[in-house]
């Protein structure tokens, strides 16, 4: 079965810390550029951070630049999203996808790139 599953979501207080863990099953990521996005009620789905396949660039949203910090495994066959200093914009649903083709910032600025998507974690900070 391919899919993509999400993990590490939960509550946290303002300036806390989530690490993301985004696990393939049924095909290989390293094969794949892979973005982390989010969506929170009533806004539009973002790209938070991507990587590519290949040399491991990234790519960060201005509003994660710093806090956030992208990995892969690909002996895991894992994608991870390390999230510091979280604030409560932050909350929101995090998903993980994947792309055969583009570069990390274009999969990141527009999510139809995408073509593997997992079912998101709930990421909520408080304040």
């Amino acid at each position: 079965q391919v899919q993509l599953v999400e993990s590490g979501g939960g509550l946290v207080q303002a300036g806390g810390s989530l690490r993301l863990s985004c696990a393939a099953s049924g095909f290989a990521l390293d094969y794949y550029y892979i973005g982390w996005f989010r969506q929170a009620p009533g806004k539009e789905r973002e790209g938070v951070s991507c990587i590519s396949r290949s040399d491991g660039s990234t790519y960060y949203a201005d509003s994660v630049k710093g806090r956030f910090t992208i990995s892969r495994d690909n002996a895991k066959n894992s994608v991870y999203l390390q999230m510091n200093r979280l604030k409560p914009e932050d909350s929101a649903v995090y998903y993980c996808a994947a792309a055969w083709m583009g570069t990390a910032q274009a999969i990141c600025v527009d999510y139809r790139r995408l073509e593997r998507w997992g079912q998101g974690t709930l990421v909520t900070v408080s304040s």
